[in-house]
């Protein structure tokens, strides 16, 4: 989908364009979301709230950077708004539904104590200021190059490089400690 052109298109094109994304990039959005907002319920509404965002301005999409950065893009500020947002700073939202971690080893001793490490270390980076977490989530979660973090969040890249060493200290000090 890199440097598809999307001047003039009609709706109909629009609408299968955005079906299209939303099946690609759905679930890369949702946990970047969540990554910056900490609930699921919230991550799901802006994640909807984003893909509208991405319907209603795809006109405006130039194609200097891929369609999955320009998405990406819309997620990060979207995130980051709505964590400025009065909802966000005076509304209290309560989630049920814990965490959810992934694992895969054979025995059963194996699978819990690789559950309680994942929850961990999922817990440790939930718990960082966004800068941090934002770049950790990035380089680690979607393997993407310091360059590639720099261009999606508008940092240079040593400015990257910094945020992640601080941010694998700060996941050290609260995993030891």
């Amino acid at each position: 989908m890199k440097g598809y052109a999307v001047d003039g298109l009609i709706l109909q094109e629009r609408e299968e364009m955005i079906d299209q994304l939303m099946t690609l990039y759905g679930q890369e959005i949702l946990q970047l979301v969540f990554s910056y907002v900490k609930n699921k319920a919230v991550a799901e509404d802006l994640t909807q709230e984003i893909f509208i965002k991405c319907y209603k301005s795809l006109h405006t999409y130039k194609g200097r950077a891929s369609l999955r950065t320009w998405l990406w893009r819309i997620a990060i500020n979207t995130s980051k708004d709505y964590l400025k947002s009065w909802y966000n700073n005076n509304v209290v939202v309560s989630e049920n539904e814990p965490y959810a971690t992934r694992c895969s080893t054979n025995t059963v001793e194996h699978e819990v104590i690789k559950k309680d490490e994942d929850a961990q270390l999922a817990a440790a980076v939930m718990k960082l200021p966004v800068m941090y977490r934002e770049v950790i989530y990035l380089f680690y979660f979607e393997d993407l190059m310091v360059k590639e973090i720099a261009d999606l969040i508008g940092l240079n890249q040593n400015t990257v490089k910094t945020r992640l060493k601080r941010a694998k200290d700060l996941l050290k000090e609260l995993l030891e400690g």
